[in-house]
């Protein structure tokens, strides 16, 4: 029986949610050794939509982000897509332009990374942020706890919002920090699991970061106190591979809302992505296709997309 067979049996036996989500047993992670990294990690797969299978379906069986499977497959019908279309699963990144160090959470693609010291191996897990107003700040801080089953105190903002809640919410399935915390230094953040893993991939959170239980629990394990954790806003990113620039393009937080909530994207192109891929290509910018450019910068599908023409020297 092949994986994506495996996974659709576990739905039908209605044992499908707990398995995704809590066992970990099909939740996976492009994976290098930290001296080796490149500019481009991981590898796009496909998938074929099986018979009342949704998208968010198939962002939570496969590890992924519901926005950033959106953006890989514009024009699918993410709650109707039709039984046995072949879809992009885009497990492929280029790195963000930072230092590799502790953790990176890039927002705009919805995802952290991972980065050992020497001789460990990079990760990259799909995440939730936080919503239009309540955003995720960017800047630079530190993991100052770690929580086992840890117990929730809903902050003053959201018992305004929701005053039936208790004051302290003990370890449970109604907790919303799920089986895992790594306190930041910044009062009232954390890095946390769910208990509402289809809330992955969106900006839905009060500003914490969100993972699947299995994808926190993995890094739980992996991280220590002290580690730094670097949170940037970089929606562009450009990397050489094998001789090759590519391009990878991610929409903003306002069209990240309007495709969570619609399906649909409303292309635009991102000031200064020019100036950003001159910078990279350097003495090899006559051999940049502009017309790809153009067209990667407006899509924003957040697929790594190679934008130079072949060196025929």
């Amino acid at each position: 029986m092949t994986e994506q067979s495996r996974i659709r049996s576990k739905r039908r036996s209605g044992m499908f949610v707990a398995l995704a989500v809590f066992a970990g047993t099909i939740l996976t992670q492009p994976i290098l050794k930290a001296a080796d990294v490149p500019a481009l990690i991981g590898k796009q797969s496909n998938y074929v939509i099986a018979d009342g299978e949704t998208l968010l379906d198939v962002a939570v069986a496969n590890d992924l982000g519901y926005v950033e499977l959106l953006l890989a497959n514009p024009g699918v019908d993410p709650w109707l897509p039709p039984p046995g279309i072949s879809i992009v699963l885009p497990h492929s990144h280029l790195l963000p332009e930072t230092k590799h160090q502790g953790i990176v959470v890039n927002l705009p693609e919805l995802r952290l990374y991972y980065f050992p010291d020497s001789g460990g191996q990079l990760r990259t897990y799909p995440i939730g942020i936080g919503s239009m107003h309540n955003e995720t700040p960017t800047g630079q801080t530190t993991v100052i706890k770690k929580r086992t089953n840890p117990s929730w105190i809903p902050p003053e903002s959201i018992r305004q919002e929701n005053p039936d809640l208790p004051e302290i919410v003990p370890p449970g399935p109604q907790n919303p920090l799920g089986n895992h915390a790594l306190n930041l230094a910044w009062t009232g953040y954390i890095i946390h699991g769910t208990n509402r893993p289809y809330g992955i991939g969106r900006r839905v959170s009060h500003g914490c970061i969100r993972m699947y239980p299995a994808d926190i629990s993995e890094l739980f394990e992996l991280v220590e106190v002290g580690i730094p954790v670097r949170i940037i806003d970089q929606p562009v990113k450009v990397g050489w591979v094998n001789g090759e620039l590519y391009l990878e393009v991610h929409p903003t937080a306002i069209q990240i809302d309007a495709l969570a909530a619609t399906g649909r994207l409303t292309p635009y192109a991102i000031p200064k992505t020019a100036e950003t891929v001159l910078a990279a290509a350097k003495a090899q910018s006559d051999r940049l296709n502009w017309s790809v450019i153009r067209r990667v910068s407006m899509e924003r599908r957040g697929i790594p997309i190679r934008i130079t023409e072949p060196n025929d020297s």
